[in-house]
């Protein structure tokens, strides 16, 4: 047991110097006194400022919190000798100023603004390695402009035919975790295709997301009553909620719940505040697609059946849920154009959570949302680990090791109640349904914190000549003008007492 217990030890040693790029941030080493651009010019200092906005722009778009993006730029502009300056962000806009000099002080800012949520976890893994050799000295600020640029141009990973496969296969994984059969995760399958890619072609119209949402409920919902009635005259026996939860599950994956939760337990609660509202927002666009779903199939005459009791998983039919919801979650990896590395490790995160949640908490009696929240901590904590091990953003091992648990099947039986006059069912189990989303977020985040704890970093101890520089004493000027001042006359006195005898 020792034995075990060291190598475990060593393989999560931090003196490997494996740690996160997020870690190293918020431990930066101490400043150097060479500085690779001029810090009395306003047009480099600006120009850093900028490339470092540039890359938090890039963090933000892929759901990464404020504080942690507010840390990673911290750590480039120190990087090129800006020690202090200001980070504000503020839902979608980013402020840094800076005030550069030592006796004039001159105010620099930058302010950008970021387009919207985009989850590339490509883009995200090319920022780490950036800001990783930013750190370590190796880029200077022309090389990390330039690579920047060809970032914005450069394609995907792989094409969005293999997103669309990666996400139909999350929509199949789910649909076996939720107990269908081979046909139903076929069809949920093409559903779950046929519904990314109906919101690939809206997004690039410019639809707003709210409707795009809204025809993804439609889509997810009378493909499978249409299915359920054929089915139903050949005599072959289907659940349409087990597919229609699983295009639920695939819409809910790529909201940014995770993201408002962090910014609101890191100390950012306006943030939080808009993107909570936002994720609600959107998840009723899916609610109000479905309930169109379910009247259109009612007009078509389609009377979907009510929602039967699942028997108790037994050890086969939890073995099968644990392998289908790494496969979700690696699925979900994939749609977001995450690399192949990111891929496995995000599986297996999924795969660690899902094991202590059909194997310990559901068969021990803990409810749905107590088993969910821990599940999520244990996911949050061994994918934070495993990220750290194999530099990856523990971002991508987060978001995507919780989406195998999302509530998909709660908000579909919600809904189905309330449109069959059981409205006291229906909003309970919304509520349901978005207890468990916020008790995933926070135990991530949670198992996150520890994951962080266990792997933490020196921590920063600035040499007090960059403290003393990085403040504006009214005082201090003032000694200093006197002090010029003395120098001045006494040099004038010299001089005159030299060209006096000098002159005789």
């Amino acid at each position: 047991m020792s034995t075990l217990l060291n190598r475990l030890k060593h393989f999560l040693s931090a003196s490997s110097g494996r740690i996160a790029t997020i870690d190293a941030a918020k431990a930066a080493p101490p400043p150097s006194p060479l500085a690779p651009i001029d810090l009395t010019d306003q047009a480099q200092v600006a120009g850093v400022m900028d490339l470092a906005a540039r890359i938090g722009e890039v963090l933000l778009t892929s759901g990464t919190s404020n504080s942690d993006t507010k840390s990673q730029i911290h750590a480039v502009t120190s990087a090129y000798g800006l020690h202090y300056c200001h980070v504000d962000i503020m839902m979608n806009t980013i402020t840094i100023f800076a005030s550069i000099g030592t006796t004039k002080k001159t105010p620099v800012s930058v302010f950008r603004v970021v387009k919207g949520l985009s989850t590339d976890f490509s883009r995200l893994s090319e920022v780490d390695r950036l800001i990783r050799s930013i750190q370590a000295g190796a880029t200077p600020p022309e090389v990390a402009e330039a690579t920047l640029d060809e970032l914005a141009h450069r394609p995907n990973a792989y094409g969005p035919k293999m997103a669309l496969f990666g996400w139909g296969l999350m929509g199949g994984a789910v649909a076996i975790m939720l107990g269908g059969d081979a046909f139903v995760a076929a069809l949920a399958f093409i559903t779950s295709v046929v519904i990314m890619a109906c919101s690939s072609w809206l997004q690039k119209h410019q639809l707003p997301v709210f409707f795009q949402n809204v025809f993804g409920g439609i889509i997810a919902t009378v493909p499978a009553a249409i299915t359920y009635h054929l089915a139903t005259q050949v005599g072959f026996s289907v659940r349409p909620s087990q597919v229609i939860a699983s295009g639920i599950i695939v819409m809910l994956a790529g909201l940014t719940l995770v993201q408002s939760l962090q910014d609101g337990i890191t100390g950012a609660p306006v943030t939080a505040s808009a993107r909570f509202f936002e994720t609600l927002l959107f998840t009723g666009a899916i609610v109000a697609g479905v309930g169109i779903g379910i009247q259109l199939s009612a007009l078509m005459g389609i009377q979907l059946p009510p929602l039967e009791t699942v028997a108790a998983p037994n050890f086969n039919s939890s073995t099968a849920r644990v392998i289908s919801g790494g496969l979700a979650a690696a699925g979900f990896a994939i749609g977001c154009y995450a690399e192949w590395s990111s891929v496995v490790i995000s599986g297996l995160s999924a795969m660690v959570g899902s094991i202590f949640y059909y194997f310990l908490f559901i068969p021990y009696g803990a409810g749905v949302v107590i088993a969910s929240s821990m599940a999520a901590i244990i996911i949050g904590a061994a994918g934070g680990l495993l990220a750290r091990r194999f530099l990856i953003p523990p971002l991508i091992t987060a978001i995507s090791g919780i989406t195998p648990l999302l509530p998909g099947l709660t908000v579909y039986r919600g809904m189905y109640a309330a449109l069959h006059e059981q409205t006291l069912v229906g909003f309970t189990n919304i509520a349901l349904a978005l207890a468990i989303s916020c008790g995933l977020a926070a135990g991530v985040v949670l198992g996150e914190w520890c994951a962080r704890r266990l792997r933490r970093p020196p921590t920063l101890n600035p040499y007090r000549a960059f403290r003393r520089a990085g403040r504006y004493s009214f005082r201090k000027a003032r000694e200093t003008a006197a002090h010029t001042g003395l120098r001045r006359g006494r040099f004038s006195s010299h001089y005159h007492h030299h060209h006096h005898y000098g002159s005789n």
